[in-house]
């Protein structure tokens, strides 16, 4: 079994060797003549392929172990051990791991395919590479980490990708404090699941320190250190995972280029926060008041989420916001214990949002990188295949079925009414109503209407081969990803709930009857409807930016001033507060005293020098005189 887990070991390995090859034969020749962009391409493509080509061997074993037994382990070395703390380079395949990596893999590599494409052009292809390759690996390392502390570093290197894959643009100011703001946001959050990790290990992590260590242990905790562990561990979620308080660093996250923004928003990082809730589920499972609080905090970010991206016009930001809303509903399923349904909607929204944020891709790479939709217009005729699957993938999202966001977005909301948590299904629904709304009025404003730029639309071109092709594969999984969960009311085995299950058990609840299921199916694709009539009726035909300079737009187009009052009461102070401790004490105090020591060094120096004459009978003099001191010395010793 060891030989065949070696897999496990090679899946983040094979991106992690093709970063560091291809980051040294970019350093080795960025000065020097370019190698050719395909010889970056083909070995940043290598990896992840063979990733994927490894996760499906993986996921194969899986399968045919018992359903009850369904575990592969590799220890690739002892990495720390100090006093009761042993851990190692392992890593843990099951069947949240099993299922996460094959998708992770899938997408990841159709979004390097993509990217060959779209960045063919750039100065620092190679670079670009280097990082995405390095992203993926980090990822991998998160998702098949056998214990939360080499889970935490994968979740430290998506971090740190992050921040440098939005900040590519370096020369440009707004990149680099997007980038900035990423990663300081992040901190705030990685701090509590430090926080968090470091008190699991002093409650139960005597036992060891892996996951299968430390849930067959969970029973020893104490409702409020479980409590605690629970509440710190969510502060990570909410800053990977872009929740409120901590979700604002996700929409200035699209100065990136748009690959990026595809990887993080459906392979990597943004999902991390909720396979982390998944993962720790034996801690969550035990206080069920946390897992409320997580799912209100869900809902309450999925519906703000939604109403912002309504009265937003840059068309990678109105994506970004429809990303904060959907890990809302993740959120809500593993908040109420329903793990396999949030994680299904972590599967299924991997599909339809990568296909969304590389068709817009396919847009601003038409457009030469315009990205306002009231710039828009008329572009089906010229982007046909593009067209064709971007509308597939707002079908999903906006939970139309067959497509695949209907069956996992609804599971969560039966979850939720079927826990008596009626107030959450009713934000629930109108969330998707309105994003229905705002996914179509983009869809409209880009695609119908008239044309409202002239030279932009003349000089529009849909996108090459290497960049199409993996859209229509992914409207595959925009469509169909969805069956792999459908629900027995409709016929369906639920196949994903029974695989997700046997990892993370949801906490039982009693399902309502066919007749409510049906009606509450219903109602979600009602309001769906109409929120797509809507937007129908308002930009199909075309229509005129609104003002947002006044009114409830002006909140709304400027996301309610949340960023503003960040900056008003905690950046501001901050940096005041460091520029008062460093005007007292850096410069005050250690500038002082490092300053004094020199002048004291330099006042004996300058005595010392006096004596210092370069001439020979003043020397001989000294050295009579020293001798004479010493010889002196000694008699009176005697």
């Amino acid at each position: 079994m060891q030989n065949e887990a070696v897999l496990l070991g090679l899946i983040p390995l094979f991106p992690l060797v093709g970063a560091l090859v291809i980051g040294l034969m970019y350093m080795a020749t960025c000065n020097k003549t370019r190698l050719p962009n395909a010889l970056y391409g083909i070995i940043a493509v290598a990896g992840p392929a063979a990733s994927f080509v490894a996760a499906v061997m993986v996921f194969s074993q899986l399968m045919a172990m018992p359903a009850d037994s369904r575990m592969l382990t590799y220890t690739a070395f002892e990495w720390i051990a100090v006093g009761t703390l042993t851990l190692n380079i392992g890593f843990l395949g099951d069947t949240l791991s099993g299922m996460m990596i094959l998708f992770v893999t899938f997408i990841g590599t159709l979004i390097h395919i993509y990217s060959t494409g779209y960045m063919g052009d750039d100065e620092a292809f190679g670079k670009f590479f280097a990082y995405l390759n390095l992203f993926l690996g980090c990822m991998l390392i998160l998702v098949l980490a056998d214990n939360p502390v080499l889970l935490f570093v994968g979740w430290e290197g998506v971090g740190l990708c992050s921040y440098l894959l939005i900040s590519f643009y370096y020369s440009d100011k707004d990149n680099v404090v997007a980038g900035n703001k990423a990663f300081i946001v992040n901190r705030v959050g990685d701090f509590g699941f430090l926080i968090g990790m470091a008190l699991l290990f002093w409650a139960i992590g005597f036992g060891g320190f892996s996951f299968v260590a430390l849930e067959a242990h969970s029973g020893m905790l104490s409702a409020g250190m479980a409590t605690a562990i629970a509440l710190l561990l969510f502060v990570g979620a909410t800053g990977k995972s872009a929740q409120i308080p901590l979700y604002v660093w996700l929409p200035d996250a699209m100065a990136g280029p748009t690959p990026v923004s595809a990887l993080i928003h459906a392979a990597t990082m943004v999902t991390a926060g909720v396979y982390m809730v998944a993962r720790f589920s034996f801690v969550y499972t035990s206080v069920p008041d946390v897992g409320l609080f997580i799912a209100w905090i869900g809902i309450l970010t999925a519906l703000l989420a939604a109403v912002i991206a309504t009265q937003q016009s840059d068309i990678k930001k109105i994506l970004a916001y429809s990303t904060v809303s959907q890990l809302g509903y993740m959120f809500v399923g593993v908040g109420l214990g329903a793990y396999s349904a949030g994680i299904f909607h972590v599967f299924t929204h991997a599909f339809f949002k990568a296909l969304l944020f590389l068709g817009a891709g396919a847009v601003i790479y038409a457009l030469h990188h315009q990205q306002d939709v009231w710039k828009m217009g008329g572009l089906r005729k010229k982007l046909p295949i593009t067209y064709i699957t971007m509308l597939l993938g707002c079908i999903a999202i906006a939970g139309i079925p067959p497509f695949a966001g209907f069956f996992s977005k609804d599971e969560i909301l039966l979850s939720a009414f079927s826990h008596g948590h009626y107030l959450m299904w009713a934000m629930g629904i109108l969330t998707a109503g309105l994003t229905a709304y705002y996914m179509f009025r983009m869809f409209f404003l880009t695609f119908h209407g008239e044309p409202r730029d002239k030279y932009v639309y003349d000089h529009a071109h849909e996108a090459p081969i290497s960049m199409t092709g993996p859209l229509m594969i992914l409207s595959i999984g925009a469509v169909g990803a969805g069956w792999l969960g459908i629900p027995k009311v409709l016929g369906g085995n639920a196949w994903f709930h029974k695989w997700i299950g046997e990892t993370s058990p949801a906490i039982y609840v009693s399902h309502p009857s066919a007749a409510v299921e049906y009606g509450l199916m219903a109602l979600s694709v009602g309001v769906a409807v109409i929120g797509i009539s809507i937007a129908y009726k308002l930009f199909f035909h075309g229509a005129k930016e609104p003002v947002y300079s006044h009114g409830w737009r002006n909140l709304v187009h400027n996301k309610f001033f949340v960023d503003e009052a960040y900056d008003a009461f905690f950046v501001r102070p901050l940096r005041a507060l460091s520029t008062i401790i460093w005007k007292f004490f850096d410069n005050g105090i250690i500038d002082a005293l490092v300053r004094g020591s020199r002048l004291v060094y330099q006042v004996t120096g300058s005595m010392f020098a006096v004596s210092q004459t370069g001439k020979l009978r003043f020397y001989a003099f000294y050295m009579v005189v020293g001798i004479s001191i010493i010889c002196l010395f000694m008699l009176r010793q005697v």
